[in-house]
Formats: structure tokens, sequence, C-alpha cells
């Protein structure tokens, strides 16, 4: 048997994934991280249900750096995951599915999602401390 040396397709260190493509893959992985923010809220509510000691506990884990980047992971998540779906709708009704549509609405999405995540950190330490 021999080998010949032909080109070998192209790899993902190789071949950089269209804006389309990486937006789609980061809105299957915020949706993962939505289902563990279930998770983590759902815990905090039980911990208020069990009382002062339980929720004392499950704020001060919340409340730590790591807690508070988990917690801006989650809420990146939540606007991003809500705005690239709006945008799935708007190519269901057949509009904005034109290459240069398709990256400027990409882009819009991770805007509003950056732009909102900061607005919903700036309220709740403007609320809450």
């Amino acid at each position: 048997m021999t080998t010949r040396n032909r080109p070998l397709s192209p790899h993902l260190q190789i071949y950089k994934l269209p804006l389309s493509a990486q937006l789609s893959i980061s809105h299957r992985i915020t949706g993962v991280i939505l289902c563990g923010g279930a998770v983590l809220l759902t815990y905090w509510l039980m911990a208020a249900t069990y009382g002062p000691e339980a929720f004392a506990t499950a704020q001060a884990i919340l409340g730590s750096w790591i807690g508070r980047l988990v917690l801006l992971g989650v809420v990146f998540s939540l606007w991003y995951h809500l705005a690239n779906g709006i945008r799935h709708l708007i190519w269901d009704a057949g509009s904005g599915l034109e290459l240069v549509q398709l990256r400027t609405s990409g882009l819009i999405v991770v805007a509003i999602a950056v732009v909102l995540t900061v607005a919903t950190f700036v309220a709740a330490y403007a609320v809450g401390g």
C-alpha cells in the first residue's frame, strides 16, 4: 500500500469558523450554562426556605468573588441566549439571511448581551450594594 501526498482537509487549527458558526456554538453553550443557573437559583430559593442560617450560607457562597463571577456568566448567558433567540425568530420569518445581515445581527447580539449584562450588574449594585 502506498501513501499519497494528498492535502488534508482543513482542521479547526487551520480553518477559522465563520461568525455565525461561532455564535451558534455559543448559543448552545449558553443554554447549558442557563441550566446550571437554574440549579443555582433553585439552591438559593431552597436555602431561603430552610431558614436564616442556610440562606446566609447561600448568600456567602454566591456573594464571594467566584460566586459573583459565576453569576456574571449566568447573566451574560441569559441576555445572549435571549438576544440570539430573537435573532433566530427573525430568521424564521425569512428576514436577515443575507451574509452581511448575518454578520451585523451577530455583532448586535453580542453587543446587546454585553450592554444588558453591564446594566444588570450596575442596577444590582445600585440597589443591593
